[in-house]
């Protein structure tokens, strides 16, 4: 466990300790998270998704798109107990562990929906919609954008390739209604490396 993690996590740090052990028990089992992953579950995957955590009002509404193993959902759900949180995932193998990592941890903040996105349009709205490593923006924000309310906002984690993401899907953003967009690096000095987002706050009207 990183040095930055009791800081961060405070008195829900056994909650992640938890979660931790189910990624690299049967989330590793079953294939969610690779093995050369295992050693490096807290830095890479747990303390990255934490750090966006600072981009979210609480109390608020958020959903996960294509949670996966529970990457950011999980993650912001054990940090944010006033926040509540929707993990939106198609597939039964990660859907089926994104339940037992719920009932498991207690988490009654969390619900999972297997769906893909765009079937929850006009069913689901949120405060946040959030995802990581799930596609490249321009077809994300597609995604995203039937799920927030007007006035909420899109974090999509992103690497290096943020900018060049960013500029090819200016006119996506733009077509679809949605406003200002900015990178954004939180968990300064706080996680190693810091965390990449993507900010996109959603018009006043959706289109």
């Amino acid at each position: 466990m990183p040095q930055g993690a009791r800081e961060i996590f405070g008195d829900r740090l056994a909650l992640a300790e938890r979660y931790v052990a189910l990624l690299v028990g049967p989330g590793t089992e079953r294939g969610l998270i690779g093995p050369r992953e295992v050693g490096r579950v807290w830095e890479r995957h747990i303390m990255n998704c934490a750090a966006v955590a600072e981009l979210i009002p609480s109390p608020s509404t958020l959903v996960d798109i294509g949670s996966g193993a529970g990457l950011p959902g999980v993650v912001l759900g054990i940090l944010l107990p006033r926040v509540s949180v929707t993990l939106v995932e198609p597939l039964l193998r990660r859907s089926v562990f994104l339940e037992e990592c719920v009932a498991e941890l207690r988490l009654t903040n969390v619900v999972v929906i297997r769906a893909r996105a765009e079937e929850l349009v006009g069913k689901v709205s949120a405060d946040v919609v959030t995802a990581r490593a799930v596609a490249p923006l321009n077809r994300l924000a597609g995604w995203a954008a039937g799920l927030v309310r007007p006035g909420g906002t899109i974090l999509a984690l992103k690497g290096e390739q943020a900018d060049r993401e960013l500029r090819e899907a200016r006119n996506t953003l733009r077509s679809l209604g949605l406003g200002q967009a900015e990178i954004l690096t939180v968990g300064r000095d706080k996680v190693n490396p810091e965390t990449v987002v993507v900010r996109i706050v959603a018009g006043g009207q959706r289109t």
